[in-house]
């Protein structure tokens, strides 16, 4: 499997690069942003591993540019930051993954083979179900042509269940991608939120595109409802 790493600290870029190959991979290295921009536009690559802190061109927009070009080649993206938000900006973009560093060697190898296992199909930029249309970069909701506005846990609900459009999502699956992995909370918080958005998205419209399960959760109808 061809990988490339982004990465300007050379240190970590040769031990990812040692340590990368003897697991099997034919790995490349690049140093800044241009560089690795250049080279998976030149190359076909089954997953790269980004920094976002780079000379010449951040990694967010290496991401966002290869995104936009159309090229949905799984990214791994790393970073000395560790704030929700800077995650949330990296998966914003288009990132797949994301680690913190300093990270464990051996998650970094799993979660990789993850992303191959998944590989890289076609991914819209704009999420839609019918005529409801959420756009995760721009941070937008439009109903039939009608912007809605959205507090950021309703659009991050709306996001993880567009995503899974006709699955059938439970309220901890809503709660570990949405709120946090360890949230300990009311889980009914997950009932609110949707009922929020019930009143948004589905009431003004005439819709009913967020159908309750019950006992099992929530589903979002592809068809928007």
């Amino acid at each position: 499997m061809r990988v490339l790493v982004v990465e300007d600290e050379r240190g970590l870029a040769r031990a990812l690069h040692r340590g990368l190959s003897a697991e099997g991979f034919s790995v490349e290295l690049a140093h800044d942003g241009l560089d690795g921009l250049h080279l998976a536009r030149e190359n076909t690559y089954d997953v790269i591993v980004l920094d976002i802190m780079l000379p010449s061109l951040s990694g967010y927009r290496v991401c966002q540019t290869l995104r936009a070009e159309g090229n949905w080649v799984p990214i791994l993206m790393l970073s000395a930051k560790d704030g929700e938000y800077d995650q949330a900006d990296g998966l914003d973009v288009g990132a797949d993954d994301y680690l913190t560093k300093p990270f464990s060697y051996v998650v970094l190898v799993a979660r990789l083979r993850a992303l191959l296992r998944r590989g890289a199909p076609a991914r819209p930029a704009v999420l839609t179900a019918g005529d409801l249309e959420l756009d995760p970069g721009a941070k937008t909701v439009r109903r039939g042509g009608a912007e809605v506005t959205l507090t950021p846990r309703e659009f991050g609900v709306l996001e993880f269940l567009m995503r899974r459009a006709d699955e059938v999502v439970s309220k901890r699956d809503i709660l570990e991608h949405v709120w946090d992995a360890h949230y300990d909370g009311d889980p009914n918080v997950v009932e609110v939120y949707v009922g929020y958005l019930r009143r948004k998205i589905d009431t003004p419209f005439g819709r009913a595109a967020l159908q309750t399960v019950r006992g099992a959760g929530y589903r979002l109808s592809g068809d928007g409802g």
